[in-house]
Parts: C-alpha cells; sequence; structure tokens
C-alpha cells in the first residue's frame, strides 16, 4: 500500500463541517422548526452528527446565534448613507432589512433579541445607520430611539411578508363587520399585496414624520 492509500483511508484532509455551513443549516432548520424547537441538538442532528462537534466551529449557542445573525443582516443595504439623501438611504436600507428577515421570519424572535457583541457585519451595519442620522442633522440623544422604531416596524412588517392574505377576512362573520369587509373588498382593487402596499405607506410615515419631528431635511 502506498502513502496516497493511507491518506485517503485515513482521516480527511478537509472537516466535514466548517462555521459556515453549520451556520447556514441552522437557518434552515430555524426556519423549519421554530425557535421554540431549535436547539443544538436539533442542529447537530440536521448536519448529521454529534453535539460535540459543533463547538470546534462554534463556542456555544450564544456564539452560533450571533454567526446566524451575521448571515442573515450580510443583504442588508447600507450603501445609501453617505452617498444618497437620508430619505433615500433609510428607504434602501429598510426595503433590504425587511427582504432578508422575512426570508427568514423564524428568527425574528429569536435573533432580534439577542446582544451583538461579537457581531462585527451587525456592528457595521449599525455604525452605518448611526452616522447617516447623524449626518442629516440629528441630535445624539435621539438616534437610537428613531433607529430602533423604525427597525420595530421594518420587523413587524417582515412578518407580515408570510402572513396568510387572507388573515383580515371575517369570513361567515362578515354580516356582522361590514366595514372590515367593505375596506378589504376596497384594497383588494390596489394594485400589489397587501403587505408591500402597507410597508411602503407606513415606511412614508415613519420618515416623514421622524424627519419633521427632529426637524431635519430629506
Amino acid at each position: 500500500m502506498d502513502s496516497s492509500e493511507v491518506r485517503r483511508a485515513g482521516r480527511p484532509r478537509t472537516s466535514v463541517l466548517d462555521r459556515e455551513r453549520i451556520l447556514v443549516a441552522a437557518l434552515r432548520l430555524l426556519n423549519s422548526v421554530g425557535p421554540e424547537k431549535f436547539s443544538m441538538a436539533a442542529l447537530a442532528g440536521e448536519l448529521g452528527v454529534k453535539p460535540p462537534a459543533l463547538y470546534h466551529h462554534v463556542k456555544n449557542k450564544q456564539a452560533l446565534l450571533v454567526g446566524m445573525r451575521e448571515v442573515v443582516n450580510e443583504s442588508i443595504d447600507v450603501s445609501g448613507f453617505g452617498s444618497l439623501s437620508w430619505r433615500e438611504a433609510v428607504e434602501r436600507w429598510a426595503r433590504s432589512y425587511r427582504a432578508a428577515f422575512s426570508a427568514h421570519p423564524n428568527a425574528i424572535a429569536l435573533l432580534a433579541t439577542e446582544p451583538i457583541t461579537g457581531a462585527t457585519r451587525t456592528l457595521a451595519m449599525y455604525e452605518c445607520v448611526v452616522q447617516g442620522f447623524l449626518a442629516a442633522g440629528w441630535e445624539a440623544s435621539a438616534v437610537m430611539g428613531d433607529m430602533v422604531a423604525l427597525e420595530s416596524f421594518i420587523l413587524g412588517s417582515a412578518l407580515d411578508v408570510v402572513a396568510p392574505d387572507d388573515m383580515f377576512d371575517p369570513g361567515d362573520a362578515a354580516a356582522q363587520t361590514p366595514g372590515l369587509a367593505g375596506v378589504l373588498a376596497a384594497q383588494s382593487a390596489l394594485e400589489g399585496s397587501r403587505a408591500n402596499h402597507s410597508f411602503e405607506v407606513g415606511l412614508a410615515i415613519m420618515i416623514d414624520g421622524l424627519a419633521r419631528r427632529n426637524g431635519v431635511g430629506m
């Protein structure tokens, strides 16, 4: 037996697992089972390994969640801050933020409430947004409150994207709720989805209101 045959029969030259594969599998599992059933043991089962194998690549569950958030946040676009008007930059950020989390709706409850310490890309994203607010004329004391208000609206809108189209349908109670039935019928005549229409209306109202309240141009 030559040396090449010995190498092939022995330990693989590259690990079966790597951090990126674990994070992608974790998001896939979270999308499938939801936050209540998501665990390191379940993730190990999804990958076909024993739980200790995961800890060679992620320190603990909190580190796993930080990494998962980094993957989701990677597609959030902050390129408008510093190159576009504040309004245009916020619109680009908000739409991409909503798209990122609507692709992983089960991640909202689990990831959006975790500290972001150690999340390099996420911290960089927030830094761009904060600098954009400050450059537009925001007082430092108002930035976090206004940014989080927008973020709360965006995450709620991300959940609305995956809500059933008929979630407000009164069904057999239509006769007892004529106002609701009427506005639902009127909205059905609008172009595009209810969720997209509501998001754009809400985003415009929030941007206008925040700018007016802070006395800044857009």
